[in-house]
């Protein structure tokens, strides 16, 4: 996501932020150049237009040219725009509304709208502990609701008996009074679509909208159409009037044109996005994070709450007791390489990390990807449970059987085992600090986020859901301070390791990440 904006985005503001004073003429050419960059990203002409003005009117003025550090004013000036361009606050779904609050999907068909269905009812009904009804309104699509029934089952939500014959509003009407009998908290109409609006269409969205009064509207659209998402946007918000958006797909765009110009040109808020095919990948649209993002700062909030959703808090806490002991094995490190796997590989968590994301390139050049993981999780598990416990069994032919049996060699398994003995051994140092030891700070975050009495008392973050966006930008500049923000300067606490330098994930200092990942070895500095 936004992967063509950052780099080019990045290299132009490197380049002012380099200068030690800058000129009006260095202002409009950077800003020439920021322009055309958002223009290939795909976002709306109009917008580009009304955002470099902007950019401009702050940027050439007296003080901002003659401060101390311009560079580093105009960047920011461009990070503040960017924000009010997507929306400025995050807005989530509205369920302020006697129950049962109905929430109606419309869109084009093709755009993911019955999937995304089933994961908003997922994640109202895990996250916000919600009693959730689907029902789907589209008649016109062979098997479309049956393959509602079947989300719904596989992620154990309610989902309305279907009746044959009956028609979209007849079925609307039917689910709010089932929704209302069963005492449902929120019930989701997953209505039809067509390959292109059509009259017919708007007319059969108008009756619905009658009969059920849906308090929130979500249109639901694929974020690689560009351009034709916004017009989507503008003709379904004249005709039926939506409450917001929900972009999926937003994984496969590099581009991300659609997600800037969609709620500049409509003024309907991003509610959600659609980041992969799992039921757990929709991520809540948060715009000073994505600026973030887009401009290479990273995103530690996010990553913080994302480790909070993906580690498990039992297994943190025994992960805990155990590197307090100094005790690391095998098994430990294949638990360590899987969360990893679950936070979106090497390639999500570089993406939110400051200043590391032109980071990923050179490590795919060095063959540290995400199929590294795989490897290295396929030698533990051809190991016995003995071996695995005690590493130091390993000799010769028993290398041989392991590499035989997970696919690989014997040089693959040994570049592993110098990792977890390197592991192990800052495990032990860790665990001899005494009360206000690194072992401390890195569990602290975690702990707290997770309410793990256990855990108690040790240093770290406060729980996010209450902390203001004062203290969120605090965290930031935290992380920054920490060696996070320098472009290049990798991760502090962990050196030495595999070749090429695989990036530590979990130094002493990064706040909230917990025991997540420690011991992936430091990045080198640049020469």
């Amino acid at each position: 996501m936004f992967e063509n904006l950052q780099d080019r985005l990045g290299s132009i503001l490197n380049g002012l932020t380099g200068r030690g004073a800058l000129s009006e003429a260095d202002v409009s050419a950077a800003l020439r150049e920021v322009r055309r960059a958002l223009l290939e990203a795909d976002v709306a002409l109009d917008v580009v237009r009304s955002f470099t003005d902007r950019v401009r009117e702050k940027a050439v003025g007296a003080e901002i040219l003659k401060s101390i550090k311009p560079g580093q004013m105009v960047v920011k000036i461009v990070h503040d725009e960017l924000i009010e361009m997507l929306g400025g606050e995050g807005v989530g779904i509205d369920l302020h509304a006697p129950a049962p609050v109905v929430v109606m999907m419309v869109g084009l068909q093709g755009s993911g709208k019955t999937t995304t269905s089933a994961k908003i009812a997922h994640r109202l009904s895990t996250r916000d502990k919600k009693k959730v009804l689907m029902a789907s309104l589209d008649t016109r699509r062979p098997a479309a609701q049956e393959q509602l029934r079947q989300l719904g089952a596989q992620a154990n939500i309610d989902t309305l008996p279907i009746i044959a014959g009956q028609s979209p509003t007849d079925i609307a009407a039917r689910a709010v009074q089932a929704a209302r009998l069963g005492g449902h908290d929120v019930v989701i109409l997953d209505t039809a679509g067509r390959t292109h609006i059509d009259e017919p269409l708007m007319v059969e969205m108008a009756d619905i909208k009658k009969r059920s009064n849906p308090h929130e509207i979500l249109l639901v659209a694929d974020s690689l159409t560009g351009q034709d998402a916004v017009n989507l946007a503008r003709s379904f918000d004249e005709r039926v009037g939506i409450t917001g958006l929900v972009l999926t797909r937003m994984d496969g765009d590099g581009r991300g044109g659609a997600a800037l110009s969609m709620r500049a040109v409509t003024g309907k808020p991003i509610k959600l996005i659609g980041v992969g095919e799992k039921m757990s990948e929709l991520e809540e649209f948060h715009p000073r994070r994505i600026a973030d993002r887009i401009l290479g700062m990273g995103d530690i909030v996010s990553l913080v709450e994302r480790a909070a959703e993906n580690i498990d808090a039992e297994k943190a806490a025994a992960m805990a007791a155990k590197m307090a002991k100094g005790k690391f094995d095998l098994d430990d490190l294949a638990d360590q390489l899987r969360q990893m796997q679950k936070m979106g590989g090497m390639g999500g968590i570089m993406g939110m990390m400051p200043g590391m994301a032109g980071m990923k390139d050179k490590m795919a050049a060095a063959g540290l990807d995400d199929k590294l993981f795989g490897r290295q999780i396929a030698i533990i598990q051809s190991m016995t449970r003995a071996e695995r416990a005690n590493p130091d069994l390993l000799k010769h032919s028993r290398k041989k059987r392991i590499a035989a049996g997970s696919g690989t060699d014997a040089a693959a398994i040994n570049k592993l085992l110098k990792m977890h003995r390197q592991m192990a051994d800052m495990m032990k140092m860790m665990g001899g600090k005494g009360k206000g030891g690194m072992m401390k700070q890195m569990m602290g975050g975690l702990a707290g986020k997770m309410g793990l009495g256990g855990l108690g008392g040790m240093g770290g973050m406060p729980d996010l859901s209450n902390m203001d966006p004062k203290q969120l930008e605090a965290l930031q500049k935290q992380a920054e301070a920490a060696g996070l923000g320098k472009p290049g300067g990798g991760m502090p606490g962990l050196g030495g390791g595999l070749p090429g330098g695989l990036p530590g994930l979990g130094g002493a200092k990064l706040p909230g990440l917990g025991g997540g990942f420690p011991g992936l070895p430091g990045l080198p500095k640049k020469k």
